[in-house]
């Protein structure tokens, strides 16, 4: 299938949310109080103006995802984009194409479109600055193997799914990857 396709098996985001059992509090939640900077308003509509699409590759368990897609769907509303939505886990032929590293099935993962069905950017499934972070948390964790392991894993997870909705800087530091890798793809 081509992107085209694949944008036209997706999910609208609304149909994705009433889908959600995991993570959708958290989800609407940051939707809700995440807000796009006003002087940001003038470089999203002139990124409306490309009619860009978006594929946005995810799962409704991922934390990442619970984080990005509500800051993806601001700045799609805002720029007029058209957002369709992958569940990962049910359509791998289209996630094997966009591994990170080339070789995690890390999600989300947004695949911007323009009115042709042309890829014009890829973007996920972490900003710089969040990476970091999952980076840091992870090097605190005994090796796999350790006894220990799954507890501390998953405390590490609550600590970050806490952070991830929260803390607003981490909203910030999305928007700004986001929005920087728009207008350096798109227009520029």
């Amino acid at each position: 299938m081509n992107l085209e396709q694949w944008f036209s098996k997706g999910m609208t985001p609304e149909d994705y949310l009433e889908y959600m059992s995991v993570h959708k509090e958290n989800t609407e939640a940051i939707k809700k109080n995440f807000t796009i900077p006003p002087e940001d308003i003038e470089v999203l509509n002139k990124l409306g103006e490309h009619s860009l699409r978006v594929i946005a590759i995810t799962e409704d368990w991922c934390g990442d995802a619970m984080l990005n897609i509500p800051i993806l769907l601001k700045v799609a509303k805002s720029a007029d984009m058209d957002v369709r939505m992958i569940l990962r886990d049910e359509n791998l032929e289209l996630m094997d194409q966009y591994l990170t590293n080339g070789t995690s099935r890390a999600i989300p993962i947004f695949i911007f479109i323009d009115r042709d069905g042309n890829e014009k950017l890829v973007w996920g499934p972490r900003a710089p600055m969040v990476k970091k972070i999952v980076d840091d948390e992870r090097a605190k964790l005994p090796p796999k193997d350790h006894e220990l392991f799954p507890e501390k894993q998953k405390e590490m997870i609550q600590r970050l799914t806490s952070q991830y909705t929260k803390d607003q800087e981490v909203w910030q530091e999305v928007y700004e990857s986001l929005k920087t890798s728009l207008v350096q793809n798109v227009l520029m």
